[in-house]
């Protein structure tokens, strides 16, 4: 440091000695001259003390052969330049090269590159317009779904059978959830077999009714079939030949109500005195097969066959529980099978023993339509002389039930 403050006051004392005699001798020229040598001067002053620091801190311009000082060094930021901090210049060039992305090259063109343009599939279109597709057929589907239950009036049918049947609600209702399930398509792999049990006089043959009074103003008169076998076939020798009546019949039906687009309702009566050939004929109608011959139908079987075991089962069980889930559906079922294999593809129905107040009420309705009075005390004392069950947890089951109810009205 002491070197560094000599070098400089020597530097600044030279300076002024030079400034001194340049100013005596400058005092004949002009003022512009003087002011061009003054600024030459100090341009040669600064030069000097730039070559003296560059000397004191042994940079590149470094005499060869000069002494090192020895005195300790100082840390500033004096005569520092950005290169002294790098080892040399191709090292900091070749870090720069390392550091530096590859630039990504494009072929050389005439004109000005164009902007990317954003391209569209075809394909998104087509698939847009094959769900919109999918879309119509499926809403078509629904809607004729729902025209197809509406021509036969199954809500006008419910509140039919609710007010005319007694005491069996919980048959209608399966019933009319078979029929309504079935009726909402046309196209079917099977016709719908339904068959209704039950003692004497629980509304099998009144129900049977009703249902083909309903379908003949829906449908059309040939589209409803009433088969009873004591009527059309009475004699057992002539079962072959009714079997192929009853099976030339059904196919005009089936195939006049394919061209009309109309399900055909047939219903059969009195099963229980129906021969095997009969049987037979109707297990080849509504058997699954391949073909599509026989498959847009309801058949509708009322017989009285396994009553041994609701008559059992509602006896010894008066409560709510239901008599498809019991043991006594389970039994039935059985039983049906043993008799002939056509009720594997029945939807087994069975219904339950009137009480007394329900063959009460079948004697005000029967009155009623006969022009009669319907005096409580009356239709009591007709109700009161039926047979009945032995009375079970307060009910009172009637062993005829409204069978005889018209028999005794027509007696007044």
């Amino acid at each position: 440091m002491e070197g560094e403050m000599d070098g400089e006051t020597q530097s600044e004392e030279e300076l002024e000695k030079e400034q001194t005699d340049s100013q005596t001798s400058s005092l004949s020229f002009s003022s512009t001259l003087y002011a061009v040598i003054r600024i030459k001067q100090k341009y040669q002053a600064l030069k000097k003390r730039r070559q003296g620091l560059g000397l004191v801190l042994g940079g590149p311009g470094t005499l060869a052969g000069a002494p090192v000082q020895s005195s300790p060094k100082i840390f500033t930021f004096d005569g520092l330049s950005p290169s002294s901090h790098t080892s040399s210049p191709s090292a900091l060039h070749r870090k720069r090269k390392r550091g530096r992305k590859k630039r990504v090259l494009y072929p050389e063109r005439s004109g000005p590159r164009a902007p990317r343009r954003q391209e569209y599939s075809l394909a998104k279109y087509s698939l847009y317009l094959l769900l919109a597709i999918v879309f119509m057929q499926v809403y078509n589907a629904i809607e004729n779904l729902d025209d197809h239950v509406i021509k036969y009036d199954l809500e006008g049918l419910e509140k039919t059978l609710l007010r005319e049947v007694v005491g069996q609600r919980e048959a209608v209702d399966g019933l009319l959830s078979h029929m309504r399930d079935y009726l909402s398509t046309y196209a079917h792999r099977k016709p719908l077999l339904v068959s209704l049990h039950g003692p004497t006089g629980v509304g099998k043959s009144y129900l049977g009714r009703l249902l083909a009074r309903h379908f003949r103003s829906v449908a059309g008169e040939a589209m409803v079939l009433q088969y009873y076998v004591l009527h059309h076939c009475p004699q057992k020798a002539d079962a072959p030949h009714c079997a192929h009546n009853l099976s030339t019949v059904i196919t005009e039906m089936v195939t006049q109500a394919e061209e009309e687009e109309k399900i055909p309702l047939f219903i059969f009566d009195e099963v229980e005195h129906m021969h095997g050939e009969i049987l037979d004929a109707l297990w080849g109608a509504v058997a699954s097969r391949d073909s599509n011959e026989y498959q847009n139908a309801i058949y509708l079987l009322l017989s009285n066959l396994g009553h041994e075991h609701i008559v059992k089962f509602m006896l010894h069980n008066s409560s709510s529980v239901s008599m498809a889930a019991s043991p006594s559906g389970a039994l039935l079922s059985d039983s049906l099978l043993k008799h002939h294999l056509l009720w594997r593809e029945a939807q087994v129905i069975p219904l339950s023993l009137l009480e007394k107040a329900h063959v009460m009420e079948c004697f005000l309705v029967e009155m009623t339509q006969e022009g009669f009075y319907p005096d409580r005390t009356n239709v009591e004392r007709l109700a009161g002389e039926l047979e009945y069950y032995p009375e079970i947890a307060g009910r009172l089951y009637s062993q005829t039930g409204c069978k005889q109810v018209v028999a005794k009205v027509n007696l007044l």
